[in-house]
């Protein structure tokens, strides 16, 4: 991964970790992961392989945890608009998991189980030099700790290069931000934010 990948997805997760405890009037933690394969078709994407690299807010904690944590990993449900190579938007369903190896004082195991609530978008960029970067945005509801939680995860994809999305690529990073039982006007901006925040790397990618 070059220095300006490196320096979008440090924004992005940075940010995102400011408009959490900006944004939540609960309890809410945000997983990072780094790296890990995509694959995929029409029937829905499939993330694995991705390392859970750090957390905050776990048990209330403001002091990040990182290194190698676990494993983060999902899968979407079918493609219901647009296109693999093009980008379009995934149904609601699949799973979502966030794992841990028992690094840092976390309890081994399961942290966050659930599924994607709503749709799934994936959005292509194309960038000046012709190459292509895929973020992929959805919204999250599962269990964590025995509680109902909600949230939403970004994840970019590494530089595709001049060739579109044909079923797999890599993961450059990701966040995930899940927040037991917010209020409505959490989640709102919790979504915004995702939104913006992912077209902010967009952008950055496409100013390098």
């Amino acid at each position: 991964m070059n220095s300006a990948k490196l320096g979008v997805m440090s924004l992005v997760l940075l940010s995102f970790i400011g408009l959490t405890t900006f944004a939540s009037a609960t309890t809410s933690v945000d997983f990072s992961n780094g790296g890990g394969a995509l694959s995929g078709s029409n029937a829905g994407l499939l993330l694995t392989g991705s390392t859970l690299i750090a957390i905050v807010g776990w048990n209330g904690s403001s002091s990040p945890l990182t290194g190698n944590l676990g494993n983060v990993t999902f899968t979407t449900g079918a493609l219901t608009g647009g296109s693999l190579g093009m980008g379009g938007t995934f149904a609601a369903g699949g799973t979502f998991e966030v794992d841990s190896n028992g690094a840092g004082g976390l309890p081994s195991g399961t942290l966050f189980s659930g599924a994607f609530s709503g749709p799934v978008t994936w959005t292509l960029t194309t960038l000046a030099n012709g190459t292509h970067n895929y973020t992929l945005t959805g919204v999250i509801t599962g269990t964590m700790g025995g509680t109902s939680v909600n949230g939403v995860s970004v994840q970019l994809t590494v530089n595709t290069g001049k060739s579109l999305f044909s079923g797999s690529t890599l993961i450059s990073g990701g966040d995930t931000t899940v927040a037991s039982v917010p209020e409505p006007s959490s989640m709102a901006l919790l979504g915004t934010g995702a939104l913006a925040l992912a077209g902010l790397a967009r952008r950055k990618l496409i100013a390098r």
